[in-house]
């Protein structure tokens, strides 16, 4: 009977050593698998004008470079362009005329810079990353952050256009008007990226809401709530009313959901779906909010999802680049 026992005993043992085997031998086939698969390098950005962007950003991504130098030069393009009024020069105004500026940046080892309502200076993104990597601190704002960029030799120079200048003493004579809710609006370009070594980093700028009250701050300078980047999981960016956005942290929250297994796309949905919530809860109406999030993980999977239609992202991968609408609760 003993040696039956033993027997059974060690056959037991041997069935899960065996199986303990099989398991690990799977599970490093399944990360050779996975690592086969990573869609490296990319680049996603907001908005149409993210096509733009995208290929500054993919001269860097294409040569080798890192993700942070990718997305800064990439969002660069846009914060010069005076046709985009909602990013950098040409931005449109505060309801006082003056064009404030927000941006952040984010890299894989978890440094990060941000500047708030910073006039004159066309480069938020890049005194973002000097505020990174010059200074102690995470944020500079308002004059300080003037300061700061011209003792680092950035120019200040007007940066409200002629047309933009044209609409804002337009909206003067009716301050109640209200712009359409998606690009037209409000928009910042968020760019993230995966470089060739697997690193991914990330950007946001913008001009903020038009006629909003000055020193109004929203989400795109904020980390953790217009973009956020973990090197292990991914990297999220959002757009549109950034008072919505800091209120659930969305962009970190889209990482943690992707930390815990969801898809970029799905959590993103259930970021949109968290703000939708809140704003009914409050009993505020939902249709002149916009909220849109984009998400990358560690594999170049991507997703997107948004409140309303209208809202589309520009994806450049080594199969090129192109312009995605985003998906949508409200159709």
């Amino acid at each position: 009977m003993s040696n039956r026992r033993n027997f059974i005993k060690n056959l037991g043992a041997l069935s899960l050593l065996l199986g303990t085997s099989k398991l690990d031998l799977n599970a490093q086939n399944s990360k050779k698998s996975r690592a086969t698969k990573v869609n490296k390098p990319i680049v996603l950005s907001t908005w149409d004008f993210g096509i733009e962007a995208n290929k500054g950003a993919w001269e860097v991504l294409n040569n080798n470079g890192t993700a942070l130098d990718a997305v800064e030069k990439g969002v660069r393009i846009v914060e010069a362009d005076p046709n985009e009024r909602s990013v950098g020069y040409g931005g449109r105004p505060d309801r006082d005329g003056i064009v404030t500026l927000d941006a952040c940046i984010m890299d894989d080892k978890a440094n990060i810079g941000s500047v708030a309502s910073l006039e004159n200076i066309k480069h938020p993104i890049s005194v973002a990353r000097k505020v990174m990597e010059d200074t102690p601190h995470v944020m500079l704002v308002g004059d300080g952050a003037l300061q700061f960029a011209l003792e680092k030799g950035f120019k200040k120079e007007n940066l409200l256009t002629d047309i933009s200048e044209k609409e804002w003493k337009e909206w003067l004579k009716d301050t109640n008007y209200q712009l359409p809710i998606n690009i037209e609006n409000h928009d910042t370009i968020g760019m993230i990226a995966l470089d060739a070594h697997g690193n991914l980093s990330g950007a946001c700028t913008t001009s903020g809401m038009a006629y909003k009250m000055h020193g109004r701050v929203g989400d795109s300078p904020i980390i953790g709530a217009g973009l956020y980047v973990d090197n292990e999981i991914g990297a999220v960016t959002a757009t549109g009313h950034g008072e919505e956005v800091i209120r659930i942290a969305g962009s970190h929250l889209v990482v943690e959901l992707m930390r815990q297994g969801y898809s970029p796309e799905n959590a993103c949905k259930e970021a949109v779906n968290r703000i939708i919530k809140l704003t009914q809860s409050r009993k505020k109406d939902l249709k002149n909010i916009q909220v849109g999030f984009i998400a990358i993980n560690k594999q170049g999977e991507y997703g997107s999802y948004c409140i309303h239609p209208g809202f589309n992202f520009a994806v450049y991968d080594q199969t090129g680049n192109r312009l995605i609408n985003g998906k949508s609760i409200t159709k």
